[in-house]
């Protein structure tokens, strides 16, 4: 793995990742500017501005990144990894869809799993995935979803609009405005075998407590049902419904059209929202650790 400044250092500056970033600007008033670039970050993070402390929390944050001790590395491999299933489980969804609702492709649908199948598991794991990275960073056991769901309520700025993306983009938009009833009912349906099929679970599967794959449904359970309450005041507070959700992005993504589902799978494919705000929250959170201990 590159050193964190490099990962920084290349995060876009405009593109669709970015957009629908930028489309969510009124779900969280304030809370995210898209700071890219390490220098950047290190000004803007720490409020800092002699070039000496700054070049002492700089050495610091790179030290503690490329410490294997630490947690960073493997949060941000998290982060990584979420967006690049993504890719695929929005080809995948892409295709379900072409197929139920083409003659001609009906095969593609018997081929691929049910959309909400496919929905359903890519939102929990992701909230699975965001909670073992916060383990990851702050030093706690993975099954530590007590204080994982404590912290939720003190998420602000790149952690923030990335859980207002994930209830949105994976939530609401491909699932709809019930979509917390519909997941619940769903995880109490599912086998291991769901899980065994999927792509985002695979590739984290490593990382997930419950020990075999009926433990670790188990435990994506678990954590569903502990942190809905806090999704299901955020959507409430804010007012947030499929149909603005996809008027914002109109506004912010040029040529965007298409039915909500198909527009939740192409932002699935074509962004990296998880992996840009991941990078630029451990960029904050070194730095903020480094400054404290220089």
């Amino acid at each position: 793995m590159d050193a964190i400044n490099v990962y920084a250092d290349r995060l876009p500056t405009a593109g669709m990742t970015v957009g629908a970033l930028k489309a969510l600007d009124w779900v969280a008033p304030g809370q995210w500017e898209n700071i890219v670039g390490f220098e950047n970050m290190l000004s803007a993070y720490t409020g800092e501005s002699d070039p000496g402390i700054l070049q002492q929390v700089s050495e610091r944050s790179l030290a503690l990144f490329a410490d294997t001790a630490e947690g960073y590395q493997r949060a941000l491999w998290i982060y990584q990894a979420v967006d690049s299933t993504d890719h695929k489980l929005g080809n995948v969804s892409l295709a379900h869809q072409l197929g139920e609702r083409f003659s001609a492709l009906k095969f593609l649908a018997k081929l691929t799993p049910s959309d909400e199948v496919t929905q359903t598991i890519d939102l929990t794991v992701k909230i699975v995935a965001e909670l073992t990275a916060f383990t990851y960073v702050n030093g706690l056991p993975g099954d530590s979803i007590g204080d994982f769901v404590a912290a939720l309520g003190e998420y602000e700025h790149d952690s923030l609009i990335r859980m207002a993306a994930l209830v949105t983009f994976d939530g609401l938009l491909p699932l709809g405005p019930e979509f917390l009833d519909k997941v619940d009912s769903s995880l109490r349906g599912f086998s291991a075998s769901h899980l065994q099929g999927n792509e985002t679970f695979k590739a984290l599967s490593s990382m997930i407590p419950g020990g075999d794959t009926l433990g670790q449904l188990g435990f994506i359970g678990q954590t569903f049902g502990a942190v809905s309450g806090w999704i299901g005041n955020f959507v409430q507070e804010r007012g947030l419904t499929p149909e603005n959700i996809y008027e914002s992005l109109k506004g912010r993504i040029d040529g965007l059209d298409g039915k909500m589902d198909v527009v939740a799978a192409l932002i699935d494919t074509h962004t990296d929202y998880y992996a840009h705000t991941g990078t630029q929250s451990l960029c904050r959170s070194l730095m903020n650790r480094a400054i404290a201990e220089i």
